[in-house]
């Protein structure tokens, strides 16, 4: 199926452009997202009649990524866990509960989904980096302190 992007997808295209997706993948998220359209000639016609107005939208969510990036940078958020006395933790620390600790300390627009662990839960007491995914073209680095309280 042939979609036209309403805003940037990581892997897909930037705004504006005809791609080429499968039916899945448009039916069931692209287009309940609102991130693109079926590219029929009458959709094309009124995107380009919306373009500056998309355009000036994607704009403004950037700015506002970059400027929550900014008060992101080089944080600290300390995580308490139950834990063994040799440092393993009683169950994990998953991108859920550092959503949760981020949105204690006020950054109420981060969700788990934004939260990359790429080597999955962190299952032992340490310091970690993160990588906080705000917008396609912004990215942020956190360390997440893993404490252990004795069970």
């Amino acid at each position: 199926m042939q979609v036209i992007l309403l805003e940037k997808v990581v892997n897909l295209g930037d705004l504006g452009d005809v791609v080429r997706v499968r039916n899945g993948y448009a039916r069931n998220y692209l287009i309940p997202q609102k991130m693109a359209r079926r590219a029929t000639p009458e959709a094309i016609a009124e995107f380009e009649a919306r373009r500056a107005e998309l355009e000036q939208a994607q704009a403004e969510r950037l700015a506002a990524a970059q400027a929550l990036a900014t008060k992101l940078n080089d944080l600290r958020v300390e995580i308490t866990q139950k834990a063994g006395v040799d440092g393993r933790l009683f169950g994990s620390v998953t991108n859920m509960d550092i959503a949760a600790a981020l949105n204690a300390q006020g950054f109420d627009t981060i969700v788990k989904a934004q939260v990359r662990l790429p080597e999955g839960p962190f299952k032992a007491v340490g310091e970690y980096p993160v990588q906080i995914v705000l917008h396609p073209d912004v990215a942020v680095e956190v360390t997440v302190a893993v404490v252990g309280e004795m069970a």
